[in-house]
């Protein structure tokens, strides 16, 4: 069944790269590497951590989103932006033990 879904993803990411812009040419006089579409850059981000992306249907451990981590650092986050920072590592570990 995970086979059968990988190959389904595959499929997606082949049938979505004919879909995406071309990527423009480097123009004579400009620096630097040229600008990809931000459809491109979500193309390849999702090719190269294919395994990442699918990891919740192959462990059921694995939540679907990672809205679970977010939630648990936002309050030690509050409380560094408030008070500029933690002044030593171990301030920042009490407060973890309180919290």
């Amino acid at each position: 069944e995970y086979d059968a879904l990988q190959h389904h993803y595959r499929n997606i990411l082949t049938r979505g790269e004919r879909e995406l812009p071309p990527i423009p040419t480097k123009q004579n006089g400009k620096r630097g590497r040229v600008a990809k579409s931000d459809a491109h850059n979500l193309w390849e981000r999702l090719k190269e951590h294919q395994s990442a992306v699918l990891l919740f249907a192959r462990d059921s451990n694995v939540p679907f989103t990672n809205n679970r981590a977010e939630r648990d650092l936002r309050m030690s986050k509050v409380k560094q932006k408030v008070s500029g920072c933690f002044r030593k590592a171990e301030f920042a570990q009490a407060y973890c033990r309180i919290s």
